[in-house]
């Protein structure tokens, strides 16, 4: 029995030490609790905006590459020893100039030959129609001799064509690249003397989706931009729209036509395309970095009045869930979750959390641009 009286006293002295012990640590969690949720939180600082409205005009875009309308590198048909060369690279010209002829050889003999013998025949065959009418001679003579003369003609105009070979001319107006060949330099057939090209105006070829055959059509306005003229944009139009859709990567071919009045794009540049679709619409604007994407919504911060924890006047973040639409730039357009006139967080909302108080400092102002230009490095 003594035994089992120490053992009971044992155990409940171990229970009140345990119960001391932990009583001890709840009251002490409680009161800190307590405490801690009597401190101010100090304001987060972040950067804001006044929500607006602007024009929006939904668009596509599309890369591709400047094509000239008439583009060609010019060569000679037959071979033979550059004559006389009638251009400068760079130089603009006319459609029907001449730019390059190879010596003609015995070509001026060899046209006179045929013309004397096609001027025999064309004797022949007079005299002969002639004799026919006084039957001197017999339908049969007159035909062949007919015949001959038309042969002869057909050797002389054969001649002529040849010998036009050696001359090269510019087949439509525009302007020259950088010459290929010197006087004096054997010119093989088909040997490359000059690129010729048509500069205004010029196409531009690119590529979109099969889904977007619904929203385009000839004659829709374009934008070109090229990256050596960050600072312009070339108006043009859609002036045709491939009649198939490839089927590999289910795009279709589409052309516009630009203005080049100034010369300043060349036929093979690099080229950005932005055509606009559907109506404008007026729509509230933030810039890109307002938005916290999650994957369970995209949500922004809005601003208001309201107090402390020690009841003074103070701005409240309020997160809220909004619906995106179309993105411009810097910009982003809101359909849904945001008014004309909130103030949204821009900067800083990873220090904050719903009901923060904040503190708005504007001084590093956020892109908003709808076309940025960034600066070259």
């Amino acid at each position: 029995m003594r035994v089992v009286r120490r053992l009971v006293v044992v155990v409940a002295v171990l229970a009140l030490l345990f119960g001391l012990v932990f009583g001890w640590g709840a009251l002490k969690a409680h009161f800190i609790g307590k405490f801690l949720a009597q401190l101010p939180f100090a304001p987060q600082t972040v950067s804001n905006i006044t929500a607006s409205e602007s024009t929006w005009q939904s668009s596509m875009s599309a890369v591709g590459s400047v094509v000239a309308i008439n583009g060609a590198n010019l060569s000679a048909q037959v071979s033979g020893i550059v004559d006389t060369i009638n251009f400068e690279s760079g130089d603009d010209v006319v459609a029907g100039q001449t730019l390059l002829t190879l010596r003609a050889n015995n070509d001026p003999a060899v046209l006179a030959q045929l013309q004397a013998t096609a001027a025999v025949d064309e004797s022949n065959y007079d005299r002969d129609r002639k004799q026919f009418r006084a039957d001197a001679v017999s339908a049969a003579q007159v035909d062949t001799d007919r015949a001959t003369y038309l042969a002869a003609q057909a050797q002389v105009q054969g001649q002529l064509a040849e010998m036009a070979e050696k001359v090269v001319k510019a087949p439509f107006t525009g302007t020259l690249g950088i010459r290929q060949v010197n006087l004096g330099q054997y010119l093989a057939a088909g040997t490359n003397i000059v690129s010729l090209q048509q500069l205004d105006p010029l196409f531009v070829d690119f590529y979109l989706p099969q889904q977007a055959l619904a929203q385009i059509r000839t004659g829709q306005a374009v934008s070109a931009s090229i990256d050596a003229f960050p600072d312009r944009k070339f108006p043009g139009t859609i002036s045709a729209i491939n009649s198939e859709v490839d089927t590999a990567t289910r795009t279709v071919q589409v052309r516009a036509k630009i203005a080049n009045p100034s010369l300043l794009l060349r036929p093979g540049m690099f080229a950005t395309v932005t055509i606009a679709v559907g109506s404008p619409a007026t729509l509230v604007t933030l810039p890109q970095t307002a938005i916290t994407y999650n994957p369970y919504g995209d949500t922004v911060y809005l601003l208001h009045k309201g107090t402390d924890h020690a009841g003074k006047p103070a701005l409240i973040a309020q997160q809220t869930f909004v619906q995106l639409g179309d993105t411009r730039g810097d910009q982003v357009s809101i359909l849904k979750g945001v008014s004309p006139g909130d103030l949204v967080v821009t900067a800083g909302q990873l220090k904050i959390h719903n009901g923060s108080t904040v503190t708005v400092n504007n001084a590093v102002p956020v892109p908003n641009s709808p076309n940025p230009n960034p600066p070259n490095e």
